[in-house]
């Protein structure tokens, strides 16, 4: 069972402090808030959950690596380039004949509203490359996105596979959403068992309804625990979050003061969380540290921002 007194244990001989499996995608962020009608213009931006959260943990001091697929296209570029600015390791970067997926997004003060265009990012292989970055990491984290279509869906079973063999912790994102789903399949069930596999889960209340229905945010947590998680971590927006581990059950309060765009502010709280506990913090300490890196993203537009170290964020927030 996870303390929230004490850390947790990750490989010590690893080479990688955390491995993000999924989308990596271009983000088109709307110039107005709520632009509902699609109209006036867009901004390209690095995106894909798993791939934010690498991105960020570097800027905030530690080692990613990214497993995902792109298009072999000026979008997969963009992509790749990014990761290698960011001194990120892009062995397990696959580019293949399909266009690289994106996301039209408004921006917002609340829920982002997205429209998905995917191709690329869900041919993601398990190939020698994937499964030797997943041994050698200490974290595993992934989202729905790869496990919602074939092939990536075999790809992060194996991957599952290969980390609890380990011993490594996997940590799900269960970020379901029925329009990336193939037409006429109900996507609940395989996110229900998959989230018996998973170590650490961190819904948002729009996650949990949608995979539950409406109900209070006690009452859902609960119901990622009957399934199997160890630790849930439900994000309540402007009303912080409540966390259980099955037998004790917290509540924290937000850190944010200041919101321009709440898109990746999730990613940016997994990246703060992370980064603490690689550096040794206990999961009170590293939820604390999620919130602050999540407030000084929601400063800016866009789900990959210009963080610094993580003591920086630590101190300004009073972590």
């Amino acid at each position: 069972m996870f303390k929230l007194d004490e850390g947790i244990k990750l490989p010590a001989d690893r080479e990688y402090d955390v491995l993000t499996a999924g989308e990596m995608l271009v983000d088109f962020i709307s110039e107005e808030d709520q632009n509902t009608a699609g109209q006036g213009t867009y901004h390209p931006f690095f995106g894909g959950a798993p791939s934010n959260i690498a991105m960020n943990v570097s800027r905030l001091g530690i080692r990613p690596i990214v497993a995902s697929a792109v298009g072999n296209d000026r979008l997969g570029v963009f992509l790749v380039e990014s990761l290698k600015k960011a001194g990120i390791d892009t062995g397990c970067v696959q580019m293949v004949q399909d266009s690289t997926s994106l996301v039209l997004i408004t921006k917002s003060t609340s829920t982002p509203v997205p429209i998905f265009y995917r191709a690329a990012d869900y041919q993601l292989a398990y190939t020698p490359e994937l499964e030797q970055a997943v041994l050698k990491a200490g974290i595993v984290h992934f989202s729905c996105w790869p496990i919602s279509m074939e092939p990536s869906r075999q790809t992060i079973n194996r991957v599952i596979e290969a980390a609890k063999r380990r011993g490594i912790p996997v940590c799900f994102d269960p970020n379901y959403h029925p329009r990336i789903w193939c037409k006429g399949e109900d996507g609940t069930a395989y996110v229900k068992k998959i989230i018996g596999k998973a170590d650490i889960v961190k819904p948002s209340e729009d996650d949990a309804e949608r995979l539950f229905g409406s109900d209070t945010p006690e009452n859902q947590v609960q119901k990622y625990i009957a399934l199997g998680a160890g630790l849930v971590i439900m994000t309540l927006g402007k009303d912080g979050a409540i966390v259980s581990n099955g037998q004790e059950t917290v509540r924290f309060e937000t850190l944010a003061h200041e919101v321009v765009d709440t898109t990746g502010a999730g990613d940016a709280f997994w990246s703060g969380f992370y980064t603490a506990l690689v550096r040794g913090a206990t999961i009170r300490e590293a939820l604390r540290s999620g919130f602050a890196v999540s407030a000084f993203k929601l400063k800016f537009t866009g789900a990959v921002v210009p963080l610094p170290d993580l003591n920086t964020i630590q101190a300004e927030y009073g972590c």
